[in-house]
């Protein structure tokens, strides 16, 4: 189950297969600023036909190599990080700056009173900020993450099923998925490195769709 977030209101929860055919959903893979910066399609009709290509050669590629279907399927829950780093929107642009900076991480999740999620901050973000108003850089750093506009952030429930979350990660160009519980309090927080691990320690593995 994916659900989407934006500024700690979910607008969508679902399965994956719904996700994608969303038509109206801000660029995921970039980093908006601004509600009104324009929409992605998500699905078009070549699209399609290419995805009904790949599962075809993806099905043949199955049967030539006798690929045993019954395994296990791995939940998000299996390989997260529990004690994943988050920042309480409270705190200052400068302050989540340095976190990502010192910690060397892609995005850090925001989240509110009871570590309820809100969105997520990265270097990207915080940069179209600052370009945004040079003058005031200063300012613009002090400001509280709460009073910026985040961009929509896509989450998954620990039950979800890797092989879904690793797709929407890759068809999403996303690094990191935040792990939310029904009542939209992060748990943990699941990055390509999480999967690489899982794919290494668990040889029979299956990420097909």
């Amino acid at each position: 189950m994916f659900a989407i977030y934006n500024n700690g209101s979910v607008g969508f929860r679902s399965t994956s297969d719904n996700l994608y055919t969303l038509s109206n959903v801000d660029s995921l893979s970039e980093t908006r600023l601004k509600p009104d910066e324009g929409f992605m399609a998500l699905l078009n009709q070549s699209n399609n036909e290419n995805k009904k290509s790949e599962q075809k050669a993806l099905n043949t590629y199955k049967k030539m190599a006798n690929i045993d279907t019954s395994e296990p399927v791995f939940l998000v829950k299996d390989i997260m990080t529990k004690d994943c780093i988050y920042i309480d929107g409270k705190s200052t642009i400068k302050e989540a700056y340095d976190v990502l900076k010192e910690l060397k991480i892609e995005q850090l999740p925001v989240v509110s009173f009871a570590k309820k999620i809100l969105g997520v901050i990265n270097k990207k973000l915080i940069l179209n900020l600052l370009m945004e108003d040079l003058e005031n850089s200063e300012v613009v750093l002090v400001k509280k993450i709460e009073d910026i506009y985040l961009p929509q952030l896509i989450t998954s429930d620990p039950s979800t099923d890797i092989r879904s979350v690793a797709k929407v990660m890759l068809d999403f160009k996303l690094h990191a998925i935040p792990i939310v519980a029904e009542n939209d309090i992060l748990i943990g927080i699941v990055t390509k490195t999480d999967i690489l691990k899982a794919i290494a320690h668990n040889p029979k593995l299956q990420l097909w769709s």
